[in-house]
């Protein structure tokens, strides 16, 4: 058995209530709000939100991922021959994602030089469709709303974050009278005092909009809602899913009012001037 996206909307949108809303749960192992978001979308990739049987839960991820990471290296996790998934939180609805050191991803790539050995070699690779999963959380630690868009439809093209990278490391290599050394980081300044024992990292610091205000011309949320999803799958992606996922996804919108698909067009990162088709899926409580 294998799990993907629409298996974890689906899994989701027949979820209780409460499952969905609250991110600590009564298993106490999480406190820290970004990794109480990560395990809540591992387990809606797995179908165990909300189970109590910790070696069920990892009997699941052992069985569905082949990667699961760390908060220094991308990805967080990889589904076994299936996509990989970057996990943000944020507070706000229109506050800004921050990526840190790592450019935003079109697609995961194993010759990348931010990704650890373990995650090249958990199997046999070569690119993944990366899935950024956005999750709003509140003071009161409830999740209010869930954004899941393609890195395909999301940003740009890779050679488009290299070259402004290049451009600032090669500025920063013309600067008079200073030593540096290559890093896989914009550069290190060495033997910065007098005495030669100070050095200075220089790194990136990158932000993306969230997709709620990226794709404000497609989505709205409920106001009203005390819980908002949104999923945007384009067309060519949401095409290799099973008959049967789909199927079944399109079965659960004629039953459930809350849950609408819906035929969009959106615009291509890397042209604007260009549409493609996509799926926009939405759910509220």
């Amino acid at each position: 058995m294998r799990t993907n996206l629409i298996k974890a909307i689906l899994y989701l949108v027949k979820s209780p209530t409460s499952h969905i809303l609250q991110m600590n749960d009564g298993r106490n192992r999480v406190n820290n709000q970004g990794k109480g978001l990560e395990e809540f979308i591992i387990d809606l990739f797995c179908g165990t939100v909300g189970d109590t049987d910790e070696q069920l839960r990892l009997e699941r991820r052992n069985e569905l991922f082949s990667y699961l990471g760390n908060q220094n290296n991308p990805p967080d996790a990889m589904i076994h021959a299936g996509d990989a998934i970057e996990i943000k939180k944020i507070e706000t609805i229109n506050a800004a994602i921050a990526l840190n050191s790592s450019y935003p991803k079109s697609k995961l790539f194993s010759n990348s030089p931010m990704l650890v050995k373990s995650c090249v070699s958990c199997e046999d690779w070569i690119e993944k469709d990366m899935i950024y999963a956005i999750g709003q959380i509140n003071k009161q630690n409830l999740l209010n709303s869930l954004c899941f868009v393609y890195g395909i439809d999301y940003a740009a093209s890779l050679d488009i974050y290299e070259k402004i990278k290049l451009k600032i490391k090669q500025g920063i290599l013309t600067i008079d009278e200073v030593e540096f050394s290559e890093t896989k980081e914009l550069g290190r300044v060495n033997k910065v005092d007098p005495l030669g024992i100070t050095n200075l990292r220089i790194r990136g610091m990158w932000h993306i909009e969230n997709p709620i205000k990226v794709f404000n011309y497609i989505y709205q949320p409920q106001k009203s809602a005390s819980f908002n999803m949104m999923a945007l799958i384009n067309i060519d992606k949401y095409l290799t899913f099973s008959n049967e996922d789909r199927n079944e996804l399109e079965k659960a919108e004629k039953e459930l009012a809350n849950l609408v698909i819906k035929d969009v067009k959106i615009k291509c990162p890397d042209n604007p001037a260009k549409l493609k088709d996509a799926k926009l899926i939405t759910f509220f409580l």
